[in-house]
This record gives C-alpha cells, sequence and structure tokens, in this order.
C-alpha cells in the first residue's frame, strides 16, 4: 500500500471533496444543513468535507441511484481512513478516541446501509434513520 506523506493527502482529500461539491450535484438533503460558514456547499470545519460527502450519497440513494450513492459512500470511507491515518497528532482517533470510535460506527451503519441499497433501494426509513445518527455523531467532532 502507497503511503502519503500527511501534507499530500490533506491536499488530495480537498482536492477530491471540492471536485465533487463542484460537480453540480443538487442536493435536496441539505435542508438539515448546519449553520457554519460554507465555500462551495461545503461546511469550513473539521467534518464538514465527511457531511458534504454523506449528503451526497444520501441524495442519490433518495433518487435510486444505488451505484452511485454506493460509490460516494466508499469515497467517505477511504477519505475518512485516510485522514485517520495521515492526520497525526490532529486526528479525531488521537484527540478524542471514544467520540472517533462514535463517529467510526455511525459512518460504518450509514456506509452498510448505503452499500445495501446498490442492487435494490434502501430502505428509507433506515438509511435517514443512519444518516441523521451519522450527521449528529459530526456536529459533535466539529
Amino acid at each position: 500500500m502507497t503511503r502519503f506523506p500527511p501534507r499530500l493527502a490533506r491536499l488530495l482529500f480537498s482536492i477530491l471533496a471540492s471536485l465533487l461539491v463542484c460537480c453540480g450535484i443538487t442536493v435536496a438533503a441539505m435542508s438539515q444543513a448546519t449553520h457554519q460558514p460554507q465555500s462551495a456547499g461545503v461546511d469550513n470545519t473539521k467534518m464538514g468535507p465527511y457531511r458534504a460527502l454523506a449528503h451526497l450519497a444520501y441524495a442519490a440513494a433518495q433518487k435510486g441511484d444505488g451505484a452511485g450513492a454506493a460509490q460516494l459512500a466508499k469515497i467517505l470511507e477511504r477519505v475518512w481512513d485516510k485522514a485517520e491515518d495521515y492526520g497525526g497528532d490532529t486526528a479525531l482517533s488521537k484527540t478524542n478516541p471514544d467520540l472517533f470510535k462514535q463517529v467510526d460506527k455511525a459512518m460504518d451503519d450509514f456506509i452498510t446501509t448505503v452499500q445495501a441499497g446498490q442492487k435494490t433501494p434502501a430502505e428509507t426509513a433506515k438509511l435517514k434513520a443512519a444518516f441523521n445518527t451519522y450527521l449528529e455523531k459530526l456536529q459533535l467532532a466539529d
């Protein structure tokens, strides 16, 4: 596995998040948006990019695009894992291990639910509950 230096990993993460947001996907789910300052639709917070990717995946799943939602969920998982691996002393896993576990579990539950809808539409109530729980945990980590 290739390891990127922390600065390069953060740069790649920023570019990826910006590209996803700038690709013109409208997100109806952003009605639950936080009241944080934003840039290009992404909260300017530590958890803003993860929240934006989750919104994109949720919106795709709601529109019946299970494959697109699953792809975005996988990107969310990979970006989160890389940021935690290369975040050094500022990584949530280092600064608040208990909260990291809560956020990571909520993210895993959300991703599992999204990916379950890849072949057949995701169960709406379960998807919404997993999405809302994940957003709540992200809010705690901002």
